[in-house]
């Protein structure tokens, strides 16, 4: 459910074109970093001017409708016009209809973008409020360096194990095709520990990934959900996973290796229909890369493909994540099910993890990443990371585990 109770409040939007915005993280607040970017481009947050949280079932179709009636009533002066000018809201939303997590929608008192070699700041005001009372900040230089270690929480490598084992197990029964298993690791941020440190460590060391913040939930995504952009929508399907090799001719035979496993094909296959069956209702022209293509991040080859078509109902990319969201690549085949088995072998709230996170404009545009490589941070500095793996009928539970290590690495070194 959302706070409807209260009416919605007017703003006053307005855009304006600057000549250079050179870095966005040193721009943003130490404790609470509000950033979407990829390749050095995206779009920073300061302050908030309007937050709204959201929760249970309905928590993405309630973000929809509000989201709706906030931009309906808004005043927006935007003579640029690009993706991520003029209203925005950062969200970020839970991964299961009964987390305890909340969902958000937080439109920043400030916001600056880069794009394309266009920059913008947008000054976002609550009606009455003094533009002046909105300054750009000065870029500060970041925080003293620290060093911390994430160690298993709930789940310990060999209780991971054995809820594969358990899973294959039901696989096997035939209860369901594909179920994704996470586990966690936890550690506690040191007083005064500048947040821009490991946002800063992910951008550079992951920059094909969407790093992103909102709420004290911060990560790296190499995996799109869903964008929306003046009526094309797209969708990159991540699963499937290996390791990269320790030399050129090693990691030319991973990836190859990984192209041709049956194993990672037919999870792959899994993920692709999920996203292909939840978009067809909005499309009706989609386009999919006829076969999976390798991609390459630092640190593990995925098996990807894109999804592209052209909406045909006037849909939302806030109406899409609740149409796309939970995709098999992060839950499982058939949802239902997997879902069920999810609740039924993991011992903790996932939170956010693996629940949509980004942005929408005021027209309902954005871009939406699944929140993958990512930690909470709870305001008295308490970290908890997620890592998971789709488990089908020949996974071993050694290799899955190893897996999750691999998609741990990007967190654990930036804050380790």
């Amino acid at each position: 459910m959302s706070d409807t109770s209260h009416p919605v409040p007017r703003l006053h939007v307005e855009t304006t074109r600057v000549d250079e915005l050179k870095l966005l993280i040193p721009l943003i607040d130490r404790r609470h970093p509000l950033i979407w970017m990829r390749k050095g481009q995206g779009m920073a947050g300061v302050g908030e001017a309007l937050r709204l949280e959201f929760t249970g079932p309905d928590r993405m179709r309630d973000a929809c409708e509000t989201w709706k009636a906030v931009a309906d009533a808004a005043t927006v002066v935007d003579p640029i016009g690009a993706p991520g000018t003029g209203l925005v809201a950062f969200g970020s939303f839970a991964f299961a209809d009964d987390s305890a997590a909340v969902s958000v929608l937080i439109v920043p008192r400030l916001l600056l973008g880069k794009r394309d070699g266009t920059f913008w700041v947008t000054r976002i005001l609550v009606e009455g409020e003094d533009p002046a009372s909105v300054p750009v900040p000065t870029a500060r230089p970041l925080g003293p360096e620290f060093r911390l270690s994430l160690l298993p929480g709930a789940v310990s490598p060999d209780a991971f194990r054995a809820s594969v084992d358990a899973a294959v197990d039901r696989i096997d029964d035939q209860e369901l095709s594909k179920v994704v298993l996470a586990r966690d690791l936890v550690g506690h941020l040191p007083a005064e520990s500048d947040l821009r440190r490991p946002l800063t460590d992910l951008a550079l060391g992951y920059p094909d990934c969407w790093t992103y913040a909102v709420d004290g939930f911060i990560g790296s995504s190499p995996e799109t959900l869903v964008r929306v952009d003046h009526g094309t929508v797209s969708a990159r399907v991540l699963a499937g996973t290996t390791s990269r090799g320790a030399d050129a001719a090693a990691d030319h035979d991973k990836a190859v290796a990984l192209a041709t496993s049956a194993k990672d094909l037919d999870e792959h296959g899994y993920a692709v229909n999920s996203v292909v069956a939840a978009l067809t209702p909005h499309s009706r022209n989609l386009v999919t890369s006829e076969v999976p293509f390798t991609l390459k991040l630092p640190n593990l080859w995925h098996l990807a493909s894109d999804v592209v078509g052209t909406l045909s109902d006037g849909s939302t990319s806030l109406d899409l994540i609740a149409a796309l969201h939970p995709t098999a690549a992060v839950a499982g085949t058939p949802r239902a099910e997997a879902l069920a088995l999810i609740h039924e072998l993991e011992p903790f709230d996932r939170g956010r993890y693996a629940g949509p996170v980004g942005w929408v404009g005021a027209d309902g545009d954005g871009e939406w990443a699944v929140a993958l490589r990512s930690a909470q941070v709870s305001p008295s500095g308490d970290i908890t990371a997620f890592a998971g793996c789709g488990i089908v009928a020949d996974s071993d539970p050694e290799r899955e585990y190893l897996e999750t290590k691999m998609k741990f690495r990007p967190i654990v070194e930036a804050f380790g």
